[in-house]
């Protein structure tokens, strides 16, 4: 077997503490890298991006938020939906507002917004924990759903009550509007997720994520030794909801064009969200991409499987997957709650020591 750490010797101690330790996890990364960014956009096409590829890196984005509130600070929150909202509004009223400024520097600001907004309502969490903070978020979503349908200065007085992005380029190549092309909204989408992933990868290893991870396990222990539970809890909420807004921009502008915040962003999609993370893995960045690659591609394959080859009705597949969605959450909660990451580590442990007994 190759997969080992014999003859991979570290020299300095920024070597010992990189990310991926092994050469053939930098190997692999940095393949796959290469390829999602100099293959996949000269290949992909309408439906591979539309029904796989753009909303993966979305919900990706979104899971890492979640990921950094819940799985890295123990703040439980189902007011995911209504924090994607704001994010897709905000881009919304800054499209409209500046049209000559870029789409990307719009998302940066929309998540700038959502950031704010989340630190609003993460207040409660200095006083409550647990379940009582799960429904101060939970409330925090309706908040959010009905005051963008019920002001009309967020749509901009609209007959319809609902959002359109306008057009906009980057480098020429039209990732909004109509006239988008797939890959457009797949590169500037990777780009997005490449440049967060780092951010969140480095944020949850340093202090942050230490501090973070400290109030997790014992808030009261954390205090005790240092940690300001006031900074703690306000920077996670302020850094998963700008995770969430960017995600929300990129779901409105650049996946979806045009939509109305009831159905796009209710509930439905908070509880989604969760379900990758919880299926992906608490408090692993690998694991909100792994749970967010799992919804998004079980629905595609359930379609293909039920519908098209076995001809069953489309309710009955919809409902199939609501049953599989539901039973993979018992069982990884009851037996591996740490979700399809600790699978993934515990398949690489075993190869770095076959065939030896473990």
């Amino acid at each position: 077997m190759i997969y080992r750490e014999a003859g991979d010797f570290k020299t300095t101690y920024r070597a010992d503490a990189q990310t991926f330790p092994i050469k053939l996890d930098r190997v692999g990364y940095y393949g796959l890298l290469l390829v999602a960014i100099f293959v996949i956009p000269f290949v992909i096409n309408d439906y591979w991006a539309n029904a796989i590829l753009v909303p993966f890196l979305i919900y990706g984005i979104a899971a890492i938020g979640l990921n950094i509130l819940t799985g890295y600070c123990g703040q439980v929150s189902l007011g995911t939906g209504g924090f994607m909202a704001v994010g897709a509004y905000a881009c919304y009223k800054l499209m409209t507002s500046f049209p000559d400024v870029s789409i990307l520097v719009h998302v940066i600001l929309a998540g700038v917004v959502t950031a704010g907004v989340g630190v609003l309502f993460g207040l409660p969490s200095l006083r409550i924990k647990g379940f009582y903070l799960a429904v101060a978020t939970l409330a925090a979503q309706f908040f959010l759903v009905w005051l963008f349908n019920k002001v009309p200065w967020f749509y901009n007085y609209s007959a319809s009550g609902m959002i359109n992005s306008p057009e906009r380029t980057v480098f020429g190549y039209a990732v909004t509007g109509p006239n988008a092309s797939a890959a457009a909204q797949y590169l500037v989408c990777l780009f997005f997720v490449i440049l967060l992933a780092l951010v969140a990868r480095n944020l949850t290893r340093g202090a942050f994520g230490r501090k973070w991870m400290a109030i997790r396990d014992m808030d009261i222990a954390a205090e005790i030794i240092g940690v300001n539970p006031l900074k703690a809890k306000l920077s996670a909420f302020a850094v998963s909801s700008f995770f969430i807004g960017v995600a929300g921009a990129l779901f409105f502008a650049v996946y979806l064009g045009a939509v109305e915040v009831g159905e796009a962003f209710g509930i439905t999609k908070s509880f989604l969200v969760l379900f990758m993370v919880i299926i992906g893995g608490l408090g692993s960045i690998f694991g909100s991409f792994a749970g967010a690659a799992f919804l998004v591609v079980l629905p595609v394959v359930l379609k293909v499987i039920g519908a098209d080859w076995l001809g069953w009705p489309d309710d009955v597949v919809a409902h199939l997957q609501l049953i599989i969605v539901g039973a993979l959450i018992m069982g990884f909660l009851i037996m591996e709650p740490h979700g399809l990451a600790q699978l993934w580590r515990l398949t690489k442990e075993k190869l770095r020591l076959w065939p030896f007994p473990h």
